[in-house]
């Protein structure tokens, strides 16, 4: 059950994100939903290998790196999704701050299970 509620929610954090900034574009709910799960996924999968390989860098800049893979990793779902749209870098680089600002709010306000 807990995993449906995180999916949801970051399904809205993506809507509501994209509600918010005028570069990015997402067809309905369920293509936020989608959207949600898929940059999960690629931060997960491809995000992680890539932050193994750039340690180097990443450890340099403090960990500015990261961040930008993260970015990277909206604009690979960005180029799979027809129904989620970003303009740019710059537009998927705000909408990776508000989409983590976001989380770090549901996350403080949704009751521990612990």
């Amino acid at each position: 059950m807990r995993l449906i509620i995180e999916i949801l929610l970051m399904g809205l954090a993506v809507a509501l994100a994209a509600y918010l900034l005028p570069g990015v574009n997402v067809d309905g709910f369920w293509s936020a939903i989608i959207a949600g799960v898929l940059i999960a996924l690629a931060n997960a999968t491809i995000g992680t290998i890539l932050r193994i390989l750039t340690f180097p860098i990443n450890f340099l800049t403090l960990g500015l790196m990261s961040f930008v893979i993260t970015v990277l990793m909206v604009l690979l779902v960005d180029n799979l999704m027809d129904s989620f749209n970003t303009t740019g870098f710059i537009s998927a680089l705000l909408f990776a701050v508000l989409l983590s600002l976001l989380k770090m709010v549901f996350s403080a306000v949704s009751p521990d299970k612990a």
